[in-house]
């Protein structure tokens, strides 16, 4: 039998020394709207600026269509909130092709409460074969729905 011990930290390295993949050469995003100081290139592509926003209030949506189906096994999301208190939802789904439903990865709340707690950074483990369609839904504000949806950063390998 052969064994090898490795630390924890060394499985967390191995696990995220995956590429993140070249979105912007990979796929096409659309989104609902665009506050033009904060593009969606600037959460898609590393050290693009400070993330996107929504130029207007309410549920916000985007999608990344793949030219070629993907494997992806890692997401990365980071929402950020400076500002105001505020409960947001998400939800993100996928699909293998048009015509295909959606199959939903995950869905969840968040409460931002400045000064506090101001950061979501979420990471996930998913085996998604033949992606061609990644969409997020966000709920901004799940009481008021009068907030502008952000995203600081999604990443994928």
């Amino acid at each position: 039998m052969r064994k090898h011990i490795i630390s924890h930290s060394t499985k967390q390295i191995e696990a995220s020394d995956q590429p993140w993949l070249d979105v912007e050469h990979l796929a096409r995003v659309e989104i609902i709207s665009e506050d033009p100081a904060y593009p969606i290139e600037a959460a898609l592509l590393s050290g693009k600026g400070s993330g996107w926003r929504a130029a207007e209030a309410g549920q916000q949506m985007l999608q990344l269509l793949f030219d070629q189906p993907q494997r992806v096994r890692r997401v990365r999301l980071a929402f950020q909130e400076h500002k105001y208190e505020r409960t947001q939802e998400f939800v993100l789904s996928w699909s293998a092709g048009s015509g295909q439903a959606d199959r939903e990865i995950v869905r969840q709340q968040y409460h931002f409460s400045p000064p506090g707690t101001t950061t979501e950074l979420e990471e996930y483990t998913v085996d998604l074969e033949d992606m061609t369609v990644l969409r997020l839904n966000i709920v901004p504000d799940i009481k008021t729905g009068v907030a502008r949806a952000s995203l600081s950063e999604l990443r994928l390998a």
